[in-house]
């Protein structure tokens, strides 16, 4: 799994010290070992792990916007968790709904040591953060208007929100509700993985109304 691991950040153009490979490694091992008991994610294999969790997860770590990032509906701890080992700097949220989800994210971030990361149980409509968010990520929103809807209100003013999708989603790009804007969209090209990738970058329109 390193040398996969080491070839697909190459190919992602990150420099990873290799403390922070191994820390990866371990991530896919915990996840892993608890996917057998709790099924929280689809992918079963390790290497697969590497490539559809990790290396998917890491292909948006440019498109990180500012210090506080939400990851709304964070199942797993992905894209939360590679990209925190990744970014030491930033403070990250991991929010999700799922009890044995979060369980996992906890002990996660326990034993990997994450002093960036929290953990948070809550339904997304039902949060209440201290302060709003420089971005707001997802990759598990069934479509860009429900995470526009349930999770906008905790992006900054001047903040980002990056829907990660697999093919472009022209249909739900049509379907965008008022206060919003897209800023950009990106192919993403992860390593060894031969589905299509996009991420939507949506920016709040000035003025909207924040009720967070």
């Amino acid at each position: 799994m390193d040398a996969l691991l080491s070839q697909g950040l190459a190919g992602l153009g990150l420099d990873c010290p290799l403390a922070v490979r191994a820390r990866l490694l371990d991530y896919v091992r915990l996840l892993d070992k608890w996917n057998r008991v709790y099924n929280l994610t689809a992918v079963r294999e390790p290497r697969e792990m590497v490539t559809r969790h990790l290396l998917d997860s890491l292909a948006v770590l440019p498109y990180l916007h500012g210090r506080r990032v939400l990851d709304v509906g964070a199942g797993a701890g992905l894209p939360g968790i590679p990209l925190a080992l990744l970014s030491p700097e930033r403070e990250f949220v991991l929010l999700d709904s799922n009890n044995k989800k979060t369980r996992f994210m906890q002990q996660a971030v326990t034993e990997l040591g994450l002093a960036n990361v929290q953990v948070v149980l809550a339904r997304v409509e039902d949060y209440r953060p201290d302060a709003l968010f420089d971005t707001v990520i997802s990759r598990a929103f069934a479509t860009i208007a429900d995470m526009l809807d349930q999770a906008g209100r905790h992006c900054a003013q001047d903040g980002m929100l990056l829907a990660m999708k697999g093919a472009e989603p022209n249909e739900e790009l049509a379907a965008l509700p008022g206060g919003y804007k897209v800023q950009a969209i990106h192919r993403l090209n992860v390593p060894g993985l031969k589905e299509e990738r996009h991420l939507v970058c949506l920016t709040v329109e000035a003025g909207m109304r924040r009720d967070s």
